[in-house]
């Protein structure tokens, strides 16, 4: 009875477990400074987290706290994970990052030119021509119908953005695209047979023991916070359902939910795959890296910016996330063997703004050790 009643405490607990460092009371001045409805942060040094803390509210006008084990939308932290998915494969030989469009679908007769050269290795640092904005024949439009399976959806987006010309030559410079990414994932699904969520969870989400993870908004009404939305002034709770995340078809760019604790355990995967001497969990070292170095001259990866900071000792990895109703980022920083991780539940500038300062904040407590 006692240990069925410690079980029931410890899930309603709205704070870091006993072996990790509370970081609510770091973050609550920062959510109220800036009057975001709910942050969360964690630390991660090794294999383990060792710190974590959420504060505020899990929707504006609500008096229901947040809690320690409630899911975040990570938006485009997403992209490394399918890169991460993709890496399995590699490893395999069932996939190559020099796999070409024209390989990838060769049922794609339209396909334009310029596009069939295009590579994984391109998509993936967003220099393979493909455009940021789909708003051409009505295609965003037409993608938040969410007509048929997510897979289908996917075909979509494919077949109308490559039979057009590349928005510039492919290789020739950098455009962050969430559509490179879904071509990308989609070019697995049709060598698989199996979607893309069923992949992640099946290759990434359960060998990691991501067992919160899934896709789009979390939660159905309170029992999970919900995303804001911040525009024209006015902070605007936005209810889960199909209208609180974009439309599956970029899932691979960016449709990933999970609680802080289940994010900081892939986190701490690139952490391990980014340190000599460590051995990583899933995935070879080498794999890692190629996921995690932007070529030289180059500041980005696959789902992955690369930096230098002093704090950090040296090279940083980094990505931040949002689909305008939250936002997240993560700094990894190997020479010190440590990552930060911090969310909210809203969009938007000023939750940008709050999200670097609680990141700031969570790395000066990280680096007092």
């Amino acid at each position: 009875m006692r240990t069925t009643l410690l079980i029931c405490i410890l899930a309603l607990a709205p704070h870091a477990r006993a072996d990790e460092h509370d970081l609510g009371p770091l973050l609550e001045p920062i959510r109220r400074q800036h009057k975001l409805p709910a942050m969360g942060g964690a630390i991660v040094t090794g294999e383990k987290l060792t710190a974590l803390g959420v504060s505020g509210v899990r929707k504006l006008g609500s008096d229901v706290p947040v809690r320690a084990e409630d899911l975040w939308h990570l938006g485009s932290c997403t992209k490394s994970m399918t890169a991460t998915l993709l890496g399995r494969y590699v490893e395999r030989g069932e996939l190559a990052w020099t796999l070409s469009m024209k390989d990838a679908y060769p049922w794609m007769d339209d396909m334009h030119a310029d596009y069939r050269v295009v590579t994984l290795d391109q998509l993936l640092r967003h220099r393979g021509g493909v455009p940021s904005n789909l708003s051409f024949d009505r295609l965003w439009a037409r993608l938040w119908e969410r007509k048929g399976t997510p897979t289908q959806q996917r075909q979509l987006l494919v077949t109308e953005v490559l039979r057009r010309k590349p928005t510039y030559v492919p290789g020739a410079k950098y455009l962050y695209s969430n559509a490179g990414y879904a071509i990308a994932g989609y070019a697995l699904e049709m060598r698989t047979g199996n979607s893309w969520e069923q992949l992640m969870r099946k290759e990434l989400f359960e060998p990691l023991g991501m067992k919160s993870a899934g896709f789009g908004a979390p939660g159905k009404n309170l029992d999970q916070p919900w995303g804001h939305s911040a525009r024209g002034g006015r902070v605007v709770p936005m209810k889960p359902g199909p209208n609180s995340d974009n439309p599956p078809a970029i899932g691979p760019a960016g449709t990933v939910h999970a609680s802080l604790r289940d994010w900081s355990k892939y986190i701490a995967l690139h952490l391990q795959g980014a340190r000599d001497g460590q051995k990583p969990l899933l995935l070879k070292r080498e794999t890692l890296r190629k996921i995690q170095t932007a070529r030289p001259k180059e500041t980005y990866a696959y789902g992955w910016g690369n930096a230098s900071r002093p704090w950090a000792g040296g090279r940083v990895l980094t990505h931040s996330g949002s689909n305008t109703m939250w936002f997240c980022v993560v700094w990894i920083a190997p020479a010190r063997d440590f990552a930060v991780l911090v969310t909210c539940n809203q969009g938007g500038k000023v939750a940008a703004k709050a999200c670097d300062q609680a990141a700031g904040a969570l790395i000066g407590h990280a680096t007092k050790r």
